[in-house]
């Protein structure tokens, strides 16, 4: 049983992976030091998508402090509670009735960027697509029968899926080969996905908020190695010269 255990272990990272493995994810080209990035993607993140997902790990005065934020300003304009600017992130939204609405309450997405990557977030963002059938009348192409309704609808407008049909062993299968692009967005295509990856910035940030110090960090450490290693050899050098 125990080696069972382990080869179920070894296999999940494998086996995750495959689950996903089927759909294109665009690269996400997204930039911790651009400030100004991450203050627009703070921005889209409050008033499109906390309502229903909260950051419940971040503290807004740390998300104020990073990314330059006057307080009082974070106060006004990105504050929607009677939260303090030190509480956590966490929205009024109940689960039990959020669960009623949508099948299961919506995730924090602190570490959603960490769970799924960028470029699952950059690509799912931008693949909704119009779909009668569903409950809020969208799909989308990365995550199938998705119970959440395209929140950037007001940005991006609901794009109208291509489908190719092919006739495989007498079935037929459709596939999607494109979308059509729709007009009703108050934004182009290419200002969406700027928007877009403006949020991804940010959730990134939320997932580790001092990965640039920690970078930082890193290359002192080890810049002090090597000085370490090079004094280490010419002491091994002088303790052994005398008996050589």
């Amino acid at each position: 049983m125990k080696k069972l255990m382990i080869a179920l272990v070894a296999l999940l990272p494998t086996l995750v992976s495959a689950a996903g493995g089927n759909v294109h994810l665009d690269k996400a080209e997204y930039d911790l030091t651009d400030k100004t990035s991450l203050q627009n993607g703070a921005k889209l993140f409050m008033n499109y998508c906390f309502a229903c997902h909260s950051t419940g790990y971040q503290r807004y005065q740390r998300v104020a402090a990073d990314l330059d934020i006057p307080a009082e300003l974070m106060k006004e304009n990105l504050i929607f509670t009677d939260s303090k600017i030190g509480d956590l992130m966490n929205n009024s939204m109940d689960k039990k009735d959020a669960g009623k609405w949508f099948g299961n309450p919506p995730l924090d997405l602190t570490l959603e960027a960490r769970l799924r990557g960028p470029d699952w977030i950059y690509t799912y963002l931008r693949s909704f697509y119009k779909d009668e059938s569903r409950p809020f009348g969208v799909n989308n192409t990365v995550f199938k029968d998705v119970g959440m309704p395209h929140v950037l609808e007001e940005l991006q407008g609901i794009p109208t899926a291509v489908f190719e049909t092919k006739v495989v062993n007498g079935v037929e299968h459709k596939t999607i080969v494109g979308f059509e692009s729709n007009e009703n967005g108050e934004m182009s295509s290419d200002e969406y996905d700027a928007a877009v990856l403006d949020l991804v910035n940010f959730l990134v940030y939320a997932g580790e908020p001092n990965k640039l110090e920690r970078q930082n960090l890193g290359i002192w450490v080890l810049a002090f190695l090597v000085i370490l290693f090079v004094l280490s050899y010419l002491l091994k050098k002088e303790y052994w010269r005398d008996i050589h």
